[in-house]
């Protein structure tokens, strides 16, 4: 069975919290990666995020802190990334030990602006990691009911499934439930999708479309993600899997879902750059539609719901009038 060797946890956010508290029930010790010392030291003061999931305790000693992204590169063997996609470049520009020998797991739910590649294929094109050291963490699951340990369902994607298993059992628990799959590139390209999605449900939300409206909307969505993912990828998949239609439905649905409180606010008048600041969180969803929409130029696919959001969040058209086009279309 493939060892994961020690485990870096690559990001300070919510996800990266909730992941880290996850793996600390498996494992005696991680190594975390955050970008800001200043952070650091409140944590391990306040031994908890001091911005994310502050509920959630840490034995901090458990714990080996570094904002040097090569010390801790260089001291582990399977790498966790968990910074929002727009920053992924960034963090990754100060990088000068090879990743092509470690074990990279993208629970990154976004795509890597300005390239407009999914984060396994940035990891496989500019630093040669071949796609048996490449997995990616999917499924529906909200970190802040992972800080309560609510029940979870996570997917492990990779080809090669005995590394796949071995994570995917490491993080096994008694409120983590987990599958494996060799679906990586259909797996990131969903969690893309769905906050696409999740934007457009928090428009309608913000425009009061009801209950109804909202589950032709859904149904609608996930159509649509099947169209692209057997356009881009075109293996045997099953769509309904949690890992698919679980994701969409929790990120359209949920109150935790950032996208669809942004798509809210959007359709209650707010501009994109005022519902950005309101927030202070990313959601991802509004930089994954541009990617989408300049992907979708090479494929054709017919995806009227990403050109919709599209043509709310980046040609300012009202979205009253969008949506009530889109209804139009829907049967």
């Amino acid at each position: 069975m493939f060892e994961t060797g020690k485990i870096a946890i690559m990001g300070g956010g919510s996800w990266a919290t909730a992941i880290a508290k996850i793996v600390l029930e498996k494992v005696e010790h991680i190594t975390w990666y955050m970008r800001r010392a200043d952070a650091i030291e409140d944590f391990k003061r306040l031994e908890h995020n001091p911005s994310y999931l502050t509920s959630v305790h840490f034995d901090t000693s458990r714990i080996t802190f570094s904002t040097d992204i090569n010390e801790v590169v260089r001291a582990c063997d399977t790498l966790v990334f968990v910074t929002p996609s727009p920053y992924l470049k960034n963090h990754l520009k100060k990088l000068k030990e090879k990743l092509h020998n470690k074990f990279i797991i993208t629970a990154i739910k976004g795509i890597v602006p300005d390239e407009n590649i999914i984060c396994s294929e940035y990891f496989r094109q500019i630093y040669n990691v071949p796609d048996d050291n490449l997995a990616v963490l999917g499924g529906p699951s909200h970190a802040e009911e992972v800080a309560l340990g609510r029940l979870t369902y996570l997917t492990v994607g990779c080809t090669d499934e005995e590394k796949a298993t071995s994570f995917a059992e490491l993080i096994a628990g008694s409120y983590v439930k987990t599958k494996t799959s060799t679906d990586v590139i259909g797996i990131e390209y969903a969690s893309v999708l769905k906050n696409v999605y999740a934007i457009a449900a928090g428009i309608c939300n913000g425009l009061k479309y009801g209950d109804n409206f909202q589950s032709v909307l859904m149904a609608n969505a996930v159509q649509e993600t099947n169209r692209f993912l057997r356009a881009v990828y075109p293996i045997e998949r099953n769509i309904y899997d949690s890992v698919y239609l679980g994701d969409l439905l929790v990120t359209g649905y949920s109150n935790f879902s950032r996208n669809r409180v942004f798509g809210t606010m959007i359709g209650r008048g707010y501009s994109v750059k005022s519902a950005q600041i309101e927030m202070e969180m990313i959601a991802e969803g509004f930089f994954g539609t541009k990617c989408m929409k300049d992907i979708n130029k090479h494929f054709h696919v017919n995806m009227p719901i990403l050109d919709a959001v599209y043509n709310i969040l980046y040609e300012r058209i009202s979205p009253a009038i969008e949506i009530k086009l889109l209804t139009d279309s829907f049967r």
